[in-house]
This record gives C-alpha cells, sequence and structure tokens, in this order.
C-alpha cells in the first residue's frame, strides 16, 4: 500500500498497513466509497501527520471524529477550510483562547492549519466519516492506528502537551507516559458540556507554559 505522508510519520506507522485489521479497514473503506459520499477526501485522510512532523509535535489535540457535513472535514480535528462556518466546539475554543489570551483574536474563519504547521498535532481518533453520519466508521481499525501513533509519541518522544477535552479523550491519557509529558484534562468544549470545566481551563496558556519550561517556543495560537 503507498501511503502519503510525511516521512518521520512514515517510518514508524508504516508498518500498521500491513496488519490485518488496516488491510480490513482499506477494504471496508473501498465499500463505503461505492455506496457513500466519505469525508474528508482521501488525499487529506493523513491532513494532521503530513502538516505536523514527528518530530516537530510540541501540542496534541485530539478529537474524536471528522465532521461529517459537506465541505467541513480536511483531516485535522476541531478545524475546517476557510469559507466554511466556525463549528460550535471550536467558537467556544476561541472564546476561552481569548479569556486566557486576551490579545488572542477571535478569527473570522475556522481553519487551524497555521496551528498544525506550528506543532500542534489535530488528530481526531478516528480518520474518516460517512457522510451525515456521525462516528459511522468508528469501531473500523482507525482508533487502533491512531492509538498506536499516540503511543509512539509517548514512547519516542519527551515533554508533549496532551490536551484531552471530554471523556472519549480522557480515556487516551492511558496511552501516555505521564512522567515524559504533560496531560491536561477539561470538559469537552461542545455548547453541551463547555459550561463544565472547559471554559476557565487556560489549557493553551498552561501549555505553553510547561513548553517554555522546557525552553521550547511556545505556540503562536493566533490565527
Amino acid at each position: 500500500m503507498s501511503i502519503q505522508m510525511e516521512s518521520g510519520w512514515k517510518t514508524i506507522l508504516e508498518p500498521e498497513f500491513e496488519k490485518p485489521y488496516m488491510q480490513a479497514l482499506k477494504r471496508f473503506l473501498q465499500t463505503e466509497k461505492k455506496q457513500h459520499a466519505v469525508f474528508p477526501p482521501g488525499s487529506l485522510i493523513f491532513n494532521a501527520f503530513n502538516h505536523t512532523p514527528f518530530d516537530q509535535v510540541k501540542v496534541v489535540i485530539l478529537g474524536q471524529d471528522p465532521y461529517h457535513n459537506v465541505g467541513q472535514a480536511h483531516g485535522l480535528s476541531f478545524s475546517v477550510p476557510r469559507g466554511v462556518a466556525i463549528p460550535p466546539s471550536l467558537r467556544n475554543m476561541y472564546v476561552e483562547l481569548h479569556a486566557d489570551i486576551p490579545r488572542f483574536r477571535i478569527p473570522d474563519h475556522g481553519d487551524l492549519t497555521e496551528w498544525a504547521n506550528r506543532g500542534v498535532l489535530l488528530l481526531n481518533a478516528t480518520l474518516t466519516v460517512r457522510a451525515h453520519e456521525a462516528g459511522s466508521h468508528q469501531g473500523k481499525g482507525w482508533e487502533v492506528f491512531t492509538d498506536k501513533a499516540i503511543a509512539e509519541l509517548s514512547a519516542r518522544r519527551t515533554g508533549i502537551v496532551f490536551l484531552l477535552w471530554g471523556r472519549y479523550a480522557k480515556n487516551k491519557a492511558a496511552l501516555i507516559d505521564h512522567r515524559k509529558h504533560h496531560i491536561l484534562t477539561a470538559a469537552h468544549p461542545s455548547p453541551l458540556s463547555a459550561h463544565n470545566g472547559f471554559f476557565g481551563c487556560k489549557h493553551f496558556s498552561r501549555a505553553n507554559g510547561f513548553l517554555e519550561a522546557q525552553r521550547q517556543n511556545p505556540i503562536d495560537w493566533q490565527v
């Protein structure tokens, strides 16, 4: 299987593509695409890995699965392309960012590609979805693959800040060596839960504080 992926990630993850679970996932996706629209486009499935090389990851923001409406998903968790309406969870992230870092100006778009280019791995646990059916590709093998990516970051790197929002993301803490990395947890930024601990969590400034304590450049969160 020929996979277009940033070389550092590809070296680490390429063996996964030959494993039975990934072969089964490939067959599932081939069948899905014959019957349904699938998001994001194939060229963007590994977008998070391609924009944030393995050795440049500073922060990980974990989502669950891609947006499922036309034009939204482009392979980065919580992000949408310019020209697409800002989703509610991302809007709440911007609100928290402005409260946490007052000089942050809330943008008029939801494209977080610049975060990815600055070392923020915007990783969904599931990398594809059937159009208009949230969670439709969960349990098909993607989670095994992305768990491997998280575990390899934990094992091979040090000093990464993992932002785990909501119960699903928090469960991924078991994959991370807390002695080597920083794990920050909060409620999900969804309007259904943001007031239960996401607002006021100050994760963006705290992540930068951890990075600066390790003599790393902080993340410029402005997009």
